[in-house]
């Protein structure tokens, strides 16, 4: 991956406060543990603008910390259109995403959003919103992240060498 400019990824959520945080600091966790950190450009956002400003959710930021990855630091903000140019990645966490955010993109090009689970081996195509859930929703969440983390990893680098 040397010589090319930086590859930049987005995760979408609806809020930016539990999932694409959570997708934000695992990524960056596993990019930096692969020493790529000045290769992958990461960020986060939401399609909705209820929390922008906002530090993620405490249980997110919690069961982050307890497998070393801390998203404390990170602040909500929401989808724009311009994205679409920035980012060489945008993937959504959900189903519902996906048609906003495609929304956005029929009316402007650029970059097509995707699921992100579509990188991941689980039988899941969407990661759950654990908002309104218990501690267990954040834990398969982020299970789910970091399996989708490493094979998005691995397509980032295919694609580069």
């Amino acid at each position: 991956m040397s010589e090319r400019k930086p590859v930049n990824v987005l995760f979408v959520c609806l809020g930016n406060i539990c999932r694409s945080p959570s997708a934000e600091g695992v990524f960056r966790h596993a990019v930096r543990e692969a020493g790529l950190e000045d290769k992958i450009n990461i960020d986060s956002c939401g399609t909705g603008d209820w929390h922008v400003g906002n530090a993620p959710d405490d249980r997110a930021r919690q069961k982050a910390l307890q497998r070393g990855i801390d998203i404390s630091g990170l602040r909500a903000r929401q989808f724009h259109a311009s994205d679409l140019e920035r980012f060489d990645y945008i993937l959504v966490m959900d189903r519902q995403n996906l048609a906003d955010v495609r929304d956005i993109w029929r009316q402007n090009g650029g970059t097509e959003p995707e699921l992100f689970l579509n990188y991941g081996r689980s039988n899941h195509d969407e990661v759950p919103d654990p908002y309104y859930g218990g501690d267990k929703g954040f834990e398969t969440v982020l299970d789910l992240i970091e399996d989708a983390s490493e094979g998005l990893l691995d397509v980032i680098r295919r694609h580069q060498a």
